[in-house]
C-alpha cells in the first residue's frame, strides 16, 4: 500500500514514529539548498554544524544532483549519516538519518582528527560543545543504518530499491581505520563470543550485544554493503565452528553445519535475512555444544534448573524459584538437586556466577563493580570475597594474570 505524504512535516513525523527510541536515531529535513528546515534532534545546532564542518552536507548535495538513490556518508572521525532524497511532485527535499558512530568514541582520537578543522574561534566553541554531545550519539552498525536509509527511501518515493543500490562514501582518505580504533576492545569482545560457544553457554546475549556495538564486521572497502555483510558472516561462521569443535562438537558435524550456513548466507538477498541467519547460526552452535556438555545423568527437572540458573545469572536465584519452575516443594527440589549434582542450590548458583565472572574478567574491560552488579551481587566486596574463595585470586589479580595469557 502506498503511503501518501502531504508535507515535509508529515514525513518527518512518520519517520520519528517508526524508529524505536532506543535506537537514538535522529531525523533531519533540509531543502535542496542544504538549509535545515526541521529535525528530531535535541542537539540540533551542534550536530547540524558537524554535518557541515565534516563536509557531509556539501558532499550529500553534490551527490544528490548526480543520483536520487539513498547514500551512506562517512567521515574521517568514524561518524556516518544516511541520506535520502525526496522525489515528491510538490517538494524536493533531503532527509538525513543520524549521525551515528561505528564504535564507542574515544574523545582523544576525535580531538586529534578534528584539529585541522578547528581554525577559528567559532569552530573552537562548536568543538567544545561537540565533545560534550558525543555520549548522546548512537553506536550503530553499518548494516543497520543502511537498512533504515533504503527503507525510508522506498517509503518516501514509493520505490523498491534493495541494499545493493545504496551508495556508500567513507569520507576523506584519512578516515579512522580499524587499527586506529580500539582493536583491543574488539578482540576481547570477539573472544567472549567464541568462549560462549566453547562452553555451550546459552546465556550469550551479553557477549553478542557487546561485540555488535564495537565492530560492524570485516572492514572491506567497496560499494556493496551486502557483499561486506556476507564476507563478515562467512568469517564469523568459520570462527564459531572452530570454537564449537574445541567445545566438543565433532569436526564432521561442525564442518558440515558451518558449510551449510555459509551457503545459506550466499543465498540471502538483503541484510535482514543475513542478520537473522547469523543469529540462528550462533544460537545453533551454542545449543549443540550445550547439549553435549549437559550431564546425561541429571533428571529432566534438575537439568531444567541448571538451564534456568545459566540463563538468569543476572538475577538473584532462590531455591523456591526453582521449586516453582519444576512444580516441586522447595524441600524435595533441594534434596533432589543436591543428590544429583553434589552441590546445594546456593553453591551451584555461586559457582556458575563465578564462571561467568571469570569469562567477563578476561574478555571485557568492564570494571569489577559493573561485573558484580551484572551478576546480582549485593556489594562488590561480597562479590570479590566469593571470587577469591573459589579461585584463590581477587578479580583484579585474576584479570591481570589470565587476560595476558589468552
Amino acid at each position: 500500500m502506498e503511503i501518501v505524504f502531504n508535507s515535509p512535516e508529515e514525513i518527518l513525523g512518520f519517520f520519528s514514529s517508526i524508529i524505536p527510541r532506543t535506537e537514538g536515531l535522529y531525523v533531519w529535513c533540509y531543502d535542496i539548498g542544504g538549509n535545515l528546515l526541521s529535525s528530531t534532534c535535541p542537539f540540533e545546532p551542534v550536530l547540524d554544524m558537524a554535518f557541515e564542518i565534516l563536509g557531509a552536507r556539501e558532499k550529500a548535495l553534490k551527490l544528490g544532483r548526480e543520483s536520487a538513490n539513498p547514500l551512506l556518508l562517512g567521515s574521517h572521525i568514524g561518524m556516518q549519516w544516511g541520506v535520502i532524497f525526496s522525489e515528491h511532485e510538490s517538494f524536493h527535499l533531503m532527509f538525513v538519518l543520524g549521525p551515528v558512530l561505528y564504535s564507542v568514541p574515544m574523545e582523544s582520537r576525535i580531538r586529534k582528527s578534528l584539529r585541522e578543522f578547528i581554525n577559528t574561534r567559532d569552530k573552537s566553541i562548536w568543538a567544545s560543545s561537540f565533545y560534550k554531545t558525543l555520549p548522546n550519539i548512537s553506536i550503530m552498525p553499518y548494516s543497520v543504518i543502511t537498512r533504515y536509509a533504503v527503507l525510508f527511501s522506498n517509503i518516501i518515493n514509493s520505490t523498491s530499491l534493495d541494499l545493493s543500490e545504496i551508495k556508500s562514501y567513507s569520507g576523506q582518505q584519512n578516515e579512522l581505520s580499524e587499527t586506529e580504533r580500539n582493536r583491543s576492545d574488539i578482540y576481547l569482545a570477539e573472544r567472549a563470543l567464541l568462549q560462549m560457544v566453547k562452553t555451550g553457554d546459552i546465556n550469550y546475549q551479553w557477549a553478542f550485544q557487546s561485540s555488535s556495538k564495537l565492530s560492524p564486521g570485516v572492514p572491506i572497502k567497496g560499494e556493496d554493503p551486502l557483499r561486506q555483510m556476507k564476507t563478515s558472516i562467512t568469517v564469523f561462521t568459520t570462527l564459531v565452528s572452530r570454537a564449537a569443535m574445541e567445545g566438543g562438537l565433532s569436526p564432521g558435524i561442525a564442518y558440515a553445519l558451518g558449510d551449510s550456513y555459509i551457503q545459506d548466507c550466499e543465498n540471502c538477498r538483503d541484510s535482514g535475512e543475513i542478520s537473522a541467519l547469523a543469529n540462528a547460526m550462533y544460537h545453533d552452535f551454542i545449543c549443540r555444544v550445550h547439549d553435549l556438555r549437559s550431564n546425561p545423568e541429571y533428571s529432566s527437572a534438575v537439568q531444567k534448573c541448571c538451564d534456568y540458573i545459566e540463563l538468569n545469572l543476572d538475577k538473584k536465584i532462590r531455591a523456591s524459584d526453582l521449586a516453582s519452575l519444576c512444580g516441586y516443594t522447595e524441600y524435595y527440589l533441594t534434596e533432589k538437586f543436591s543428590s544429583e549434582t553434589g552441590q546445594s542450590v546456593a553453591d551451584y548458583v555461586k559457582y556458575a556466577k563465578m564462571e561467568r565472572a571469570k569469562s567477563m574478567l578476561v574478555s571485557t574491560n568492564l570494571p569489577v563493580r559493573d561485573i558484580s552488579t551484572a551478576l546480582a551481587f549485593n556489594t562488590p566486596n561480597y562479590f570479590s570475597e566469593c571470587f577469591r574463595e573459589i579461585t584463590g585470586y581477587t578479580p583484579v589479580q585474576y584479570r591481570k594474570k589470565f587476560q595476558k595469557q589468552q
